[in-house]
């Protein structure tokens, strides 16, 4: 699926077939459940990191069935495709934002996602204990998301923010590499 259908189909989706949910409840919500994951790991926050992960993981693994039923696409074709499914319709559809897809590696399998704009990130500001700046990735649930959705539908990759405007970078960048194609696995005694 080209780039330009992509983000027309993820328009037409989020104006047609979604009930939208107010963007600050959402981020205030979110916001909640990051601060009280510093407090419940006492500002370690590469522990906090991994939980959100976690947690974006099981909501990916759960959120890819939504996905296509309300966006009626068929199984990506190749990694570029599903960078360009993931940045023009996934995105939108859910956050009604668009991640430009840029820094292909030679070998096309890694590429980076550009945020212009992330409304996880609304209202927010890191604690002021020097570690946060540092070691804080606020908006890792996305990382979660994609690797339990991706995961779903057999492809295996490892996810990671590379930089954050909230740790004063200039952008918003994820890291999305393919590990592996996973091969569909019958139970056994299936067939």
């Amino acid at each position: 699926m080209a780039a330009t259908k992509a983000a027309r189909v993820g328009e037409e989706v989020w104006k047609t077939r979604i009930d939208k949910v107010n963007a600050e409840l959402v981020t205030l919500t979110y916001g909640t459940i990051v601060a009280q994951l510093c407090n419940d790991y006492d500002s370690k926050y590469d522990e906090v990191n991994k939980q959100l992960d976690k947690m974006g993981y099981n909501i990916g693994v759960r959120l890819i069935e939504d996905f296509f039923a309300k966006s009626g696409t068929q199984r990506c074709q190749n990694f570029r495709e599903t960078a360009d499914t993931i940045a023009k319709i996934g995105f939108k559809i859910f956050l009604n934002i668009a991640p430009a897809v840029v820094n292909w590696s030679a070998d096309g399998k890694a590429f980076s996602l550009l945020f212009d704009e992330n409304p996880l990130v609304d209202y927010v500001e890191l604690p002021d204990d020097a570690k946060a700046q540092d070691e804080l990735w606020f908006s890792n649930i996305f990382c979660g998301v994609l690797r339990g959705a991706l995961e779903m539908v057999q492809v295996q990759v490892e996810c990671q923010f590379v930089s954050d405007t909230l740790r004063g970078d200039d952008t918003t960048e994820m890291r999305v590499t393919l590990v592996k194609y996973l091969e569909d696995e019958l139970p056994p005694d299936d067939e």
